[in-house]
């Protein structure tokens, strides 16, 4: 199962195209996505700061896992969901797509660096973000 196609958040007519049964299959495969990862946490015996270390150590190439993108807040976690889709981008550029104002951007990016999910670099006068890969 393709993890990023669970956090790509659907439109409301794409949602109103699906059949009940398709509806369905996509909560199923969120479910059973949790699931594996209980029943990892609960075979470790471990806590859940543990499990959060451990997870980020064993990051996937999109730099975030499930468990992860899971533990961040909802306003967070759309902030990261465009800048993976984006690769790299300014604050400015990602609040185009969120509709939110750019220093609530900008506040979000300086938080998820400083937790160390995402790296801030410049170029010339702007500033960038990108997910980070090397955990």
């Amino acid at each position: 199962m393709d993890t990023n196609k669970i956090w790509t958040k659907m439109r409301n007519d794409q949602i109103e195209a699906m059949s009940e049964k398709q509806i369905l299959q996509e909560i199923l495969e969120v479910l059973v996505c949790i699931d594996k990862k209980i029943d990892y946490m609960v075979s470790k015996n471990t806590t859940i700061p543990e499990t959060r270390r451990m997870y980020r150590n064993e990051m996937l190439s999109s730099g975030l896992d499930v468990m992860t993108l899971l533990s961040l807040p909802e306003h967070l976690r759309t902030t990261v969901k465009v800048l993976f889709e984006k690769g790299s981008a300014t604050a400015e550029d990602i609040s185009k797509i969120t509709r939110k104002e750019r220093a609530v951007e900008s506040g979000y990016l300086n938080q998820l660096v400083r937790m160390g999910y995402v790296n801030k670099y410049r170029r010339g006068r702007k500033v960038y973000f990108s997910i980070t890969d090397d955990k």
